[in-house]
């Protein structure tokens, strides 16, 4: 018999089934809120750490939002996961000129 899923584990089980699909997409992490967002990413994941360390930030209380990037160059080629966090009321940040997401997800917390 299987246990349901947890609702953070179904909010992540698309992110997971992307990082398993593309094991040699990175995840970049960007952190922000009301006093603004970084423009670099503050670090660079493998595709086996990006679920794991996403869901131990959204059990401590954050937000996230989650995107499968492509440039606008390449519309149907995946890049990179960007994996967005923050902790405050503000909404999430507008995605990035140059790039377009084939999937998402947002976590409100």
């Amino acid at each position: 018999m299987t246990q349901a899923l947890t609702p953070i584990e179904t909010f992540l089980a698309p992110l997971a089934r992307h990082a398993r699909k593309l094991p040699d997409i990175e995840g970049l992490v960007f952190w922000g809120g009301a006093d603004g967002w970084e423009t670099s990413p503050s670090e660079a994941l493998e595709a086996e750490e990006i679920a794991f360390y996403a869901e131990g930030l959204l059990e401590d209380g954050f937000r996230m939002r989650w995107a499968l990037m492509a440039s606008a160059d390449a519309p149907d080629r995946a890049d990179h996961l960007r994996l967005e966090f923050w902790q405050d009321e503000s909404p999430a940040p507008a995605l990035p000129a140059g790039w377009v997401p084939l999937d998402q997800g947002l976590w409100p917390g």
